[in-house]
C-alpha cells in the first residue's frame, strides 16, 4: 500500500483497505459541536478525538491554551484511538484541514510519518457521493510506542532569545492578518504578535474549494506572504498551536524544507505583559 505523508483525497481514502480514519471536528466556541457532529455522521469506520480532551493538555497559566501533551500521554491517546506503529491514519475535519493537521503534525512529531489530512474535508467526502454513519465508534486499542523528535518544537526560551536578537528564527504567525497586525483579539488578552514575525495566515493555503492548493501554489503563496520562501529555520505558530500545523503541512506539502512549531504560540507568549508584542504589518529592522 502507498504510503500518505500529507494529503489524500477522497476516492483515494474510499478506496484504502487499511487505515486508521479519524475525525478531528471542534469548535473553539463550542467545544461539545464537533463530537456532536461525529455522533450525527462522520466517514464510516472513522474515530472521534477532541481537541481538548484528547490532542492537548489542560491549559496552564504558563503554557498556553493547547499545550502539548508530553510523549508519554501521546503514546497512550494514540494507541486509544487505535494508531499502531506503521499503520496509515488519515485525518479530517469540516475546517478544511485547520483542526486535522494538529493530528498530523502530533503524530509525525512522535515519529510516525504514514499520516495524510483529507484534502477538502468532510465537504470533500460527501460531494464525491460518498455515505456517512452514525453513532460513536470505541476503536479496538492498538500499541503505540513513539520517540519525540524534539528538534521539530521550539520552546519559549528560544523564542525569546530570537526575540531578543540571540537566534536566527523565522518566526511566522499562522493566524488571521487583522489579528497579526492587532486590529481584533477575540480570544487571548492581548492584541498584536511576536516582534519580528511575519504573517502567513492559513486560510491562504487553501483553494476557493476548501482544499489545498497545488504545491507550486502553495510556494508562490508562501512567498507572497512572506517575501521569501520558507525554510527549514522558519518557525510557525498561531494562537494557541492549532493552526500553526496547518502551515506547517502546507510547507511540507508544498516540498519544502520541514519548519518547525511554537506550540505556546501567542496565547503563551502574550500571557507574561513584561514579553514584548508588535502591531500593524512586519517592518523589517535595519
Amino acid at each position: 500500500m502507498a504510503l500518505y505523508t500529507t494529503l489524500i483525497d477522497a476516492s483515494t481514502l474510499a478506496g484504502l483497505n487499511a487505515a486508521v480514519i479519524v475525525d478531528c471536528r471542534f469548535n473553539l466556541m463550542d467545544t461539545a459541536r464537533g463530537e456532536a457532529a461525529y455522533v450525527a455522521g462522520h466517514i464510516p469506520g472513522a474515530v472521534y478525538a477532541h481537541l481538548e480532551r484528547d490532542l492537548s493538555n489542560p491549559p496552564t497559566t504558563d503554557h498556553g491554551r493547547h499545550p502539548l501533551p508530553p510523549p508519554a500521554r501521546l503514546c497512550e491517546v494514540f494507541g486509544r484511538l487505535g494508531i499502531g506503529n506503521g499503520v496509515q491514519v488519515v485525518a479530517y475535519d469540516d475546517a478544511s484541514g485547520m483542526m486535522a493537521a494538529r493530528l498530523w503534525w502530533m503524530l509525525r512529531y512522535m515519529g510516525h510519518d504514514a499520516v495524510a489530512v483529507l484534502d477538502g474535508g468532510l465537504a470533500a467526502w460527501t460531494a464525491a457521493g460518498l455515505p456517512l454513519e452514525a453513532g460513536a465508534r470505541v476503536p479496538a486499542p492498538a500499541h503505540f510506542t513513539g520517540t519525540a523528535r524534539h528538534t521539530r518544537l521550539v520552546q519559549l526560551d528560544e523564542v525569546a532569545a530570537s526575540v531578543a536578537g540571540e537566534g536566527g528564527l523565522a518566526l511566522t504567525d499562522a493566524r488571521d492578518p487583522a489579528r497579526y497586525r492587532g486590529e481584533v483579539e477575540p480570544i487571548d488578552k492581548r492584541a498584536g504578535h511576536i516582534p519580528g514575525a511575519r504573517n502567513h495566515g492559513w486560510q491562504g493555503n487553501l483553494a476557493a474549494d476548501g482544499r489545498f492548493l497545488e504545491p507550486a501554489a502553495l510556494r508562490e503563496a508562501f512567498t507572497g506572504s512572506l517575501g521569501t520562501l520558507p525554510g527549514s529555520t522558519t518557525v510557525h505558530y498561531c494562537g494557541s498551536g492549532v493552526t500553526a500545523c496547518h502551515n506547517v503541512l502546507a510547507q511540507v506539502h508544498a516540498g519544502l524544507p520541514e519548519p518547525r512549531l511554537y506550540c505556546g504560540s501567542w496565547s503563551e507568549w502574550s500571557r507574561d505583559p513584561q514579553r514584548p508584542a508588535a502591531t500593524g504589518a512586519y517592518t523589517p529592522t535595519a
